[in-house]
């Protein structure tokens, strides 16, 4: 069982903000309906359910903050993959209301957070009212100061491992069909070097900063017992090596798992030169000779499921 904190008392909340994507290519739109519906006749007690649908890219963070700044004990729900999740944690952390509660319900292609943390059916577990605490990702990539923190529910990925999980959640089911995925991304790919906090320069395939153990459906980053709520997170690192030794380690990540990975609570490099990087699978990119550090939000965000 996952090692969030429990609190002890049922929340009842004052308001329920939906949001989903209604152009999803899934079944968003119907799963958002469903729980709107589930919800409207088993809460015990009366509050405003509200279905918000998007209307572009990054609008889910604007109706997070907003849904979450109103105030008082709201709970704002994701009906999406860890992207469109992403952006509601951010919009909700923005927002700066601490009685403010996250849920996803999984919908889309990639729902590893989920999977991971999910206990129960999401619509149980929001009648039932128990919050539990779990760490976030936040990142500092050198913008204004007076510019939000960017956090991640799941991982922050640089090189290699990111591209394959990006590139696992297009194709299909099964081993064999992840493991023709890996080989056509990785004979694209080519490393990056970075400076690092002691000063040396080094060039690196791959490197993920997990809060989860497991991405891309079947990937498994580490066998250590990291839950999202222990003050840590994992480092799991490709330094440059020869092609076949890379290739192996990333078929055995998606097939059989990497093994234990180190923990730690921050982590800081610069950049050499423009570098893209994953946020929950979302694209981001970072500018040469920045610091980046990534750093463990202890208990950030109040969550549900």
């Amino acid at each position: 069982m996952n090692q969030e904190h429990v609190k002890d008392s049922a929340r009842i909340f004052t308001s329920i903000v939906i949001i989903f994507n209604p152009n999803s290519t899934g079944d968003a739109p119907e799963l958002a309906q469903q729980l709107h519906s589930k919800l409207s006749a088993t809460l015990s007690y009366q509050t405003d359910i509200t279905l918000q649908p998007t209307e572009h890219a990054g609008h889910a963070v604007e109706l997070a903050r907003e849904a979450a700044g109103k105030g008082g004990d709201v709970l704002v729900v994701s009906v999406s993959g860890d992207g469109g999740y992403n952006e509601v944690v951010n919009g909700v952390m923005h927002a700066g209301n601490p009685q403010a509660v996250c849920a996803v319900l999984a919908a889309g292609n990639a729902n590893d957070h989920s999977r991971i943390t999910g206990t129960k059916p999401l619509a149980e577990a929001i009648a039932e009212g128990h919050v539990r605490n779990i760490d976030l990702l936040r990142i500092h990539t050198g913008k204004n100061e007076d510019e939000p923190d960017e956090y991640a529910h799941s991982y922050i990925g640089f090189g290699l491992t990111p591209v394959i999980a990006t590139e696992l959640e297009k194709g299909g089911k099964g081993a064999i069909t992840e493991m023709v995925t890996v080989i056509k991304t990785f004979s694209k790919f080519q490393p990056f070097a970075i400076r690092q906090s002691d000063g040396k320069r080094r060039k690196f395939d791959s490197l993920v900063f997990a809060n989860i153990p497991e991405m891309a459906k079947y990937a498994t980053l580490s066998e250590a017992d990291n839950h999202p709520s222990d003050g840590k997170f994992e480092v799991i690192v490709f330094p440059h090596m020869p092609k076949w030794r890379v290739l192996l380690t990333a078929l055995r990540a998606t097939t059989q798992g990497l093994v234990e990975q180190p923990s730690v609570s921050s982590y800081e490099f610069t950049t050499l030169k423009p570098l893209p990087y994953q946020v929950d699978g979302e694209v981001k990119s970072v500018e040469a000779d920045v610091t980046v550090r990534v750093e463990c939000a202890p208990s950030a965000l109040p969550i549900v499921g």
